[in-house]
């Protein structure tokens, strides 16, 4: 199940942990793995959306103060700020993939590991014997 809620985040966001943490509340060992994919992806969501409503203030902005001269130019906040947040998105899904398959073995293996600064926090909770 702890492999489980690894692979699912990838095709499923936050839901598929979060249905494996609601249901195997009887194993720490889930309950870590499966965490540890619902605050990853509660992070990836809340910057994705901040950027994205970044974005959006820039577009109204520049779409408001554009001079009226130019027409049918896009604003340059499109210009600029689009790449870099499709570039986000698809830099994340990368790492949302890697994330999911690497620690996905390793929860198969058994294994207490945790992601980069967020599994040694978890794991304090969930098994001090392990650090």
């Amino acid at each position: 199940m702890a492999m489980l809620a690894h692979l699912l985040q990838v095709f499923s966001g936050f839901i598929g942990p979060l249905i494996i943490f609601i249901v195997k509340k009887d194993s720490k060992f889930v309950k870590y793995h499966a965490l540890q994919c619902l605050i990853w992806q509660a992070a990836y969501m809340v910057i994705g959306i901040g950027a994205m409503a970044v974005f959006f203030v820039f577009m109204i902005g520049t779409a408001m103060h554009a001079p009226h001269g130019q027409p049918n130019q896009p604003p340059p906040a499109f210009v600029f700020l689009f790449p870099l947040i499709w570039l986000f998105w698809m830099g994340g899904w990368v790492v949302n993939l890697i994330l999911g398959i690497v620690y996905g073995i390793k929860a198969n293996r058994g294994e207490w590991a945790g992601y980069p600064v967020l599994g040694r926090l978890l794991l304090r909770e969930y098994n001090p014997s392990a650090l």
